[in-house]
């Protein structure tokens, strides 16, 4: 027996809307995790992520459309930056504090703080250096033909601090300290060795490893020589696009982004991945 002509057409409506309704929360889902084409984020990243940041942007652009326009620098400049105004969606700092204090402040979205890695310092000398830092470690800073020592500025950078104290904890800070020039940022800090302005530095992990300083030599600290570089980002209050700033933290997060940090030299702390106010 065949239905009734009304209950068959009352049916057939049913599943079209029903189609109709399954489809649009697909495409609301997928509006909501992949930023439109022809999108910008900006982005203010502590120097010592200049090649991996690089690397991870283009990732980011390829898949998404997204253009990702990034600002170098130390993260205690652009933590004052931004709590004067600084027009940036992202931050990603050299030490997690900074964009926890922004947090804090009510100036950067709740709920976003995210720690992406942990950073490292290796001394860093060019190539023809005839000391042999590798053998030689603190050694090296201390020989007669090194200079100058370059390091970033310790007032605002994480990794000028870190120096710092894994010099004193070696017991030979006041020793070295009469060589030390200071960059503005690590990268700074590490162009004075290549340049030949200082004969060694001691420089971020993940600039000795890049295309631009790999052909030089290098010494890891030991990491219980200074406090962790525990490395922190965070989407700001004022963020122009705060969808695409999420987006591209995800991707961070992502096997894919830690896959790029880890070439780069970072490292990640076991067990610990969003942080969140308590």
């Amino acid at each position: 027996m065949k239905p009734a002509p009304a209950i068959a057409a009352k049916k057939a409506l049913t599943m079209y809307f029903t189609k109709i309704i399954i489809l649009g929360g697909a495409t609301a889902l997928l509006l909501a995790f992949v930023p439109a084409e022809g999108q910008e984020i900006r982005i203010a990243a502590a120097a010592d992520l200049k090649f991996a940041m690089e690397e991870l942007s283009l990732k980011f652009e390829k898949q998404t459309g997204t253009k990702v326009n990034v600002t170098y620098g130390s993260s205690g400049n652009f933590f004052s930056q931004i709590q004067n105004g600084a027009p940036f969606d992202l931050f990603f700092s050299a030490d997690i504090e900074y964009p926890r204090k922004l947090e804090t402040a009510g100036l950067a979205e709740p709920e976003t703080l995210y720690e992406y890695a942990v950073g490292r310092i290796v001394i860093w000398t060019p190539r023809d250096t005839k000391v042999d830092v590798a053998r030689q470690g603190w050694k090296t800073l201390l020989d007669a033909s090194v200079e100058k020592v370059a390091i970033a500025n310790p007032e605002h950078a994480p990794y000028g601090r870190a120096a710092v104290a894994a010099l004193q904890k070696a017991g030979i800070y006041e020793q070295v300290e009469p060589k030390l020039v200071y960059g503005e940022n690590i990268s700074q800090a590490a162009q004075f060795v290549q340049s030949g302005n200082a004969q060694a530095g001691i420089v971020a992990l993940s600039l000795a490893v890049s295309p631009a300083m790999r052909d030089g030599k290098h010494w890891q600290i030991p990491a219980g020589m200074h406090q962790a570089l525990e490395q922190g980002a965070i989407v700001l209050k004022d963020a122009k696009n705060k969808n695409a700033a999420r987006a591209f933290l995800e991707f961070v997060k992502s096997a894919a982004g830690r896959a790029t940090l880890t070439k780069y030299g970072f490292e990640f702390l076991s067990g610990k991945k969003d942080e969140k106010k308590q």
